[in-house]
């Protein structure tokens, strides 16, 4: 062997054996299971988006973005399954009640986007011409209370009202049949009636202000919080960039959600995108900060109903010490 092949030979084997003492040295990613409150959409879009980006690699994260299980993703953190899930304040604040360590850790989207929904033809325009009619849902306690403060609020009769279970059926076929009122987010099936060509009015959960409370939200647990604090804050550093990043870029966003998900519908991603840019932080400094004042009026109105029976502290169910610092 000639000496210049022979030198080329040694570099070349130096440079690999210093690429894999770099591997070696190189700390390992740490692993984040977060799990999903629901099929993906625009709700979820700053965590793909985070993903797709390399947000999550920048801070040495793995994500493994799960679906929910039949038992609630929120019971997978509870129970250590996971560090972190979608959910929803009305879902945080009886687990706590209830003595389970679910801490809020961000807001996804600062108010309540969700409301009762019917169609134009139906004659209802506002809650009280509920009264007589037939309501679509899952007959919960705290669902029909808020169907009633409604209603009533506006001078309805809540007891002529037929409330009818039907699950997870979704507005349009609900609406199509036997059922008048559903309970929607506007930022999803009212986009999508739109699309349609379906015209319905809407009638806003955050009408009542005890009401306006955060849907969906981030929680992680008190275990976590305790045993790897430094993790949580290095994923929520990723996934606020993701929301900040779906707020600027919105058709981008939309192009990431529809990668991750192509099942779904296009037009609707972009549409929806577009409506969520400016309500995921809306007036907060930063994406994500949650207030006190919201925690304890949504579990003042609760308790005056007589639906939170157990000891409950607003102060306890969340923090925004994770949350990077407002930019």
């Amino acid at each position: 062997m000639k000496p210049l092949h022979l030198i080329a030979t040694l570099a070349t084997v130096f440079s690999t054996c210093l690429t894999a003492l770099a591997a070696l040295a190189a700390p390992s990613e740490d692993h984040l299971t977060l799990v999903l409150d629901w099929s993906i959409n625009t709700n979820h879009t700053g965590v793909v988006a985070a993903d797709k980006l390399g947000y999550f690699a920048e801070e040495e994260i793995k994500l493994n973005l799960e679906a929910p299980p039949q038992i609630g993703a929120a019971a997978l953190v509870a129970g250590g399954s996971a560090q972190m899930a979608f959910s929803y304040q009305e879902e945080v604040t009886f687990a706590r009640s209830q003595g389970l360590p679910l801490v809020a850790i961000a807001a996804v989207i600062q108010h309540n986007s969700s409301g009762l929904a019917a169609r134009t033809e139906s004659g209802i325009s506002r809650p009280r011409e509920i009264s007589g009619r037939r309501y679509g849902g899952w007959g919960g306690e705290v669902e029909l209370a808020v169907l009633k403060a409604l209603v009533e609020g506006d001078g309805g009769d809540f007891a002529s009202i037929e409330t009818i279970p039907i699950g997870a059926t979704d507005f349009f076929a609900a609406t199509r049949s036997h059922i008048d009122v559903i309970w929607i987010y506007e930022g999803w099936d009212g986009i999508a009636a739109g699309l349609k060509g379906i015209k319905l009015n809407y009638m806003p959960i955050a009408s009542i202000p005890e009401l306006d409370y955060y849907t969906p939200l981030l929680v992680t647990s008190e275990d976590a919080i305790d045993t790897d604090p430094e993790l949580l804050q290095r994923a929520l550093r990723a996934i606020s960039r993701g929301y900040v990043f779906a707020m600027a870029e919105p058709e981008k966003a939309a192009a990431f959600l529809l990668e991750h998900a192509p099942e779904l519908d296009a037009r609707l991603v972009h549409a929806s995108q577009q409506f969520l840019a400016t309500r995921y932080q809306a007036e907060a400094p930063r994406w994500g900060e949650m207030k006190s004042n919201v925690w304890k009026g949504f579990a003042d109105w609760l308790t005056e109903r007589n639906l939170l029976k157990g000891e409950f502290n607003p102060h306890a169910a969340f923090t925004n010490r994770f949350l990077p610092r407002a930019q």
